[in-house]
């Protein structure tokens, strides 16, 4: 079976190291951020239950119905606006990534402060993705497959390609994709493999399984799902780990790191001397490239466009697009300087780790806060069909007013 070759990278961009251009902060990377961040508490809207709420009065909308498929993960191949939340996310982390170490460098701090610095943010990372995954369990849910866990997993060998030439980036990036890929490829198929002991029924394989060498990437029975056999059960828990529901597995930060690494060469890029017309058209020509080669994978049947298990395919595809959602953000917002529209987005960009953290914690304790002091039927003004999306909307105002509280008095939570 043969391994598909690397990808060609584009050419790399001028020296980028930390010290070639003084540090500055770029407006458009806390607005994409804060989208990004907007995307994810905007779950509060709850487009999916209006849609369900209409469609059952017999009075449904496309546009409630496009709504709610955009608000919601894609069963298994595929994307929509929603999927994109998570690999923004990650991205961004190593867009920064150039900026922190030479604000760092320019302050006078040693490599070996950095590295402390940097090891003990991913310790933090992983930690706190694992406290927001237990919130309310009975006994710690020793699960690393939330965002920030996953990021905090592949952070040390990113802070260390930063320090690197984007040759060596580019490199690492083929190898851990190519990597990753063959690991799956080569893992054996299970033969007369009982899915429904894992959580995956018939109906659901017709739908969404593959066949072929796409197979091999099937959920619950893939090289992933085999190492978290053995990892989830190196922690004590309620019984045996057998299998997540959605398919999800740690061995994904791998790929997801690949996501950073692309990241990486972003911010590197947008450090450099080039014009802003030279950064954007390679903004754009790499997004376009990775959306290519992505979408060809999957089409081929070599390696499906997976989120969930965070697809060599996928890294590339959700690159492309993080390519092209910062080269628009960086034209709009630092290039043409149309900078008030967005204040309200780099609110919330500017305190990212804050609002997921509150949107995690918080948002229950909010909404039901809001119906005692308002009254149980306020939100019900427009009718009860739409009481979900103003009781969401009311509960996403007061989650934006604390982080504008927050920005207000230079109060920002960093990891």
């Amino acid at each position: 079976m043969s391994i598909p070759p690397v990808v060609p990278a584009p050419a790399a961009p001028p020296d980028s190291s930390p010290r070639a251009v003084p540090p500055n902060r770029l407006a458009s990377l806390d607005t994409y951020r804060g989208f990004v961040m907007f995307l994810m508490i905007g779950e509060l809207f709850h487009f999916g239950r209006v849609a369900e709420v209409l469609r059952a009065a017999g009075t449904a909308s496309r546009f409630w119905d496009f709504l709610a498929l955009q608000q919601d993960h894609v069963e298994w191949v595929g994307c929509v606006l929603h999927d994109l939340i998570q690999p923004s996310f990650s991205f961004l982390v190593g867009v920064a990534l150039p900026f922190s170490i030479a604000a760092r460098m320019a302050k006078g701090q040693t490599r070996l402060g950095m590295w402390v610095h940097g090891l003990g943010r991913a310790l933090l990372l992983v930690l706190l993705g694992v406290f927001l995954r237990s919130t309310g369990a009975g006994q710690t849910n020793w699960t690393l497959e939330d965002t920030l866990s996953q990021i905090g997993l592949g952070y040390p060998l990113l802070f260390a390609l930063g320090f690197t030439k984007p040759r060596t980036q580019v490199l690492a990036l083929g190898v851990l994709l190519t990597g990753y890929w063959a690991a799956f490829a080569l893992h054996p198929v299970p033969p007369n493999f009982d899915y429904t002991q894992v959580g995956v029924s018939a109906d659901w394989l017709r739908e969404n399984g593959h066949s072929g060498l796409a197979a091999h990437w099937q959920k619950n029975s893939n090289f992933a799902w085999a190492a978290d056999q053995v990892i989830m059960n190196w922690f004590p828990r309620a019984k045996v780990w057998a299998f997540n529901g959605g398919g999800y597995s740690t061995l994904s930060f791998i790929p997801t790191l690949g996501t950073m690494v692309l990241g990486l060469l972003a911010g590197g890029l947008l450090r450099s001397e080039r014009t802003p017309g030279a950064k954007l058209k390679w903004l754009l020509a790499v997004g376009l490239g990775c959306l290519a080669v992505g979408w060809t994978l999957g089409a081929l049947g070599i390696c499906p466009v997976v989120k969930r298990i965070w697809t060599p395919s996928w890294t590339l595809f959700s690159g492309g697009w993080c390519f092209l959602l910062l080269a628009s953000f960086y034209l709009i917002v630092d290039v043409l300087e149309f900078r008030a529209w967005s204040f309200p987005l780099r609110v919330i960009g500017l305190n990212s780790i804050a609002a997921y953290c509150i949107a995690h914690l918080w948002d229950g304790f909010i909404a039901r806060n809001l119906k005692t002091h308002l009254g149980q039927d306020f939100f019900a003004f427009a009718g009860k069909a739409y009481e979900p999306f103003f009781h969401g909307a009311g509960t996403f105002l007061v989650i934006w007013l604390i982080l504008f509280w927050m920005e207000r008095r230079k109060l920002f939570l960093r990891v």
